[in-house]
């Protein structure tokens, strides 16, 4: 910020927006939503800060990318309040929603090696004459599963088949196959139909298997990201609440 904080120095709202590029409203927002500590007050009733209002605000503004606005302003208003567990426990709260994330990635990825692995030996459910497609016992079968499960998958958004015109029975492409696989190694490992569902989604808008390679490479980025703006916030925040500690507040 360009001055020097170590003096006991009294910083106007403006000193702290400037130097991270916001509006002294903003400011005013942050100390009325707890994010900052009170601030101190001049005979003519004009707000003052100090070096830990400084140090509060790199805290908040690191704390964000990581776990998200409004779980930054929680974090700093436990801080604020003395309820250092709070803070700790809302930190927790996204480090396991982060290892979570990492766990679903983990289990698309050998999900979608199981199934590279098996197209290359297995030509799938048989066809039925004349069309191309199968119907839901030939598929049940092929999966191990009960036709009943193809069904309730159906309801859920994970497969999607025609109807036949003349039969009215239910015909899997091969697109719905291959979601049709995909959700049963993802729910061998585990994972509910409402955490499968989304991710079938994005395989269809990706075009199938191959391209959703690369959009995991992304998510794997995105995962790794957070994970180091979760480091650059823990180590604000521990600064500032060392600082809040030496002053007394």
């Amino acid at each position: 910020m360009g001055r020097n904080l170590q003096n006991g120095e009294r910083l106007r709202p403006v000193d702290l927006a400037r130097g991270h590029g916001l509006s002294t409203q903003a400011i005013r927002n942050y100390e009325k939503a707890g994010v900052l500590p009170a601030a101190g007050r001049t005979p003519h009733g004009y707000r003052t800060y100090t070096s830990l209002h400084a140090r509060a605000l790199r805290a908040f503004l690191a704390l964000v990318p990581g776990h998200s606005h409004q779980t930054a302003t929680s974090i700093m208003r436990a801080a604020n309040e003395d309820a250092v567990d709070e803070a700790f426990r809302l930190i927790d709260e996204s480090h396991a929603q982060l290892l979570d994330d990492r766990r679903i990635l983990q289990a698309v990825e050998s999900a979608l090696r199981d199934l590279q692995s098996a197209g290359a030996s297995d030509p799938g459910p048989p066809a039925m004459s004349g069309t191309n497609g199968t119907f839901i016992g030939p598929l049940a079968g092929k999966l191990g599963i009960r036709p009943a499960t193809l069904r309730k998958w159906e309801r859920a958004g994970i497969v999607r088949p025609r109807r036949d015109p003349q039969t009215g029975y239910r015909v899997y492409d091969e697109a719905d196959v291959r979601d049709a696989r995909l959700a049963h190694q993802l729910r061998r490992g585990g994972y509910l139909l409402e955490q499968i569902a989304p991710l079938i989604a994005q395989v269809r808008a990706a075009g199938g298997l191959e391209p959703l390679e690369a959009a995991l490479h992304d998510w794997h980025g995105r995962l790794s990201a957070r994970g180091r703006t979760m480091l650059a916030g823990a180590a604000e925040l521990e600064a500032y609440l060392r600082e809040r500690e030496s002053t007394g507040a």
